[in-house]
């Protein structure tokens, strides 16, 4: 089950106290103080890790406890640090304070980490309180207390490509064709009900990362729909690949291009000024050639025609991928 956003509790560990022990050797009458310090508490660090792909494995425990530091002991003896906790997310995870509203982490890179609750310092012995006029000092420092934080963990998928368009356009049977990806494919809207990524293969050991989202409507950036819960997860594509039905069943193919595009803008400036690639699919349909011409007139941009259905056109589109890929690098 995919799952993008999740609140969890993390509970690092306190230090153990300090201990006030003095000498007890025979022979040694006026033995000195020779207690040791507290451990530290254990923490709690998030690590982006390739392998997790959903927050799911978190939605089932809400409480992630790292361990207490031990007691310091006799003869200086230091007590046990306490055993940290690391929870593992999908890289693109953004880790936010819930409680002060404010971004700890973007783990947008694969092996990245970050301590999101420290554990407490270990206290000081009665050995650190000796001195020349208190030789035998009855004082220690208690464990200070591991930090608690809730969290709200928010996934934004990272991908070079994001697919954009309205339902049935054809952008999950697209990435069929293009990676071994297998989203649904049916002939009713709304057959994609979660993000899915695909890696998609080139000539000459190349490769980029197409992510497809639910299909988008009018009302998307309100709320409508599925798209407005997973536009986040097109925000940190470096391009979109707009999908455009060519011969809709019902509607007008520049209304939904423009659709499309408006949604994009009110959701965030910042995705609608990404690069876009418009694609024109579904070109195996009888009179597709005569659609795609009052298409391109009408819109007055580049348009690459192709079939998902057929392969028609695809390697033209995987070049031109990859070249607009690489002129942002």
């Amino acid at each position: 089950m995919f799952l993008d956003e999740v609140d969890i509790m993390v509970i690092a560990g306190n230090g153990g106290d300090g201990c006030v022990s003095f000498r007890r050797e025979k022979f040694v009458p006026h033995g000195g103080p020779d207690g040791g310090d507290g451990g530290n508490g254990g923490s709690v660090y998030c690590l982006a890790d390739p392998s997790v792909n959903t927050l799911y494995h978190l939605a089932g425990k809400h409480h992630w406890k790292a361990t207490h530091g031990g007691r310091g002991m006799g003869q200086k003896c230091h007590g046990r640090n306490g055993i940290d906790v690391v929870v593992r997310v999908p890289p693109g995870t953004i880790i936010h304070d819930a409680e002060h509203g404010v971004v700890l982490k973007d783990l947008a890179e694969e092996g990245q980490k970050v301590c999101v609750a420290k554990g407490g310092h270990g206290g000081k012995g009665n050995v650190h309180f000796s001195s020349s006029t208190n030789q035998a000092p009855r004082e220690a420092v208690p464990g200070e207390s591991g930090q608690t934080r809730r969290l709200h963990m928010e996934l934004k998928l990272v991908a070079d490509v994001g697919l954009a368009g309205l339902p049935n356009a054809g952008k999950s049977t697209l990435l069929r064709r293009l990676s071994a990806a297998r989203p649904k494919v049916a002939d009713y809207p709304f057959t994609t009900l979660e993000p899915v990524l695909g890696i998609v293969e080139l000539s000459g050991h190349r490769r980029f990362v197409m992510v497809d989202i639910p299909g988008l409507i009018e009302g998307a950036h309100r709320g409508v729909g599925l798209g407005e819960e997973f536009l986040r997860h097109v925000q940190r594509a470096s391009i979109l690949v707009h999908i455009i039905d060519i011969c809709p069943q019902t509607g007008d193919a520049v209304k939904n291009y423009h659709t499309i595009n408006d949604e994009l803008r009110q959701y965030s400036s910042e995705l609608a000024e990404k690069p876009q690639i418009v694609v024109a699919n579904k070109m195996d349909l009888t009179d597709s050639e005569e659609a795609l011409k009052r298409f391109t007139d009408a819109i007055e941009c580049d348009v690459i025609a192709i079939s998902a259905i057929t392969g028609k056109g695809l390697d033209k589109l995987t070049e031109r991928i990859w070249k607009v890929l690489k002129d942002r690098d």
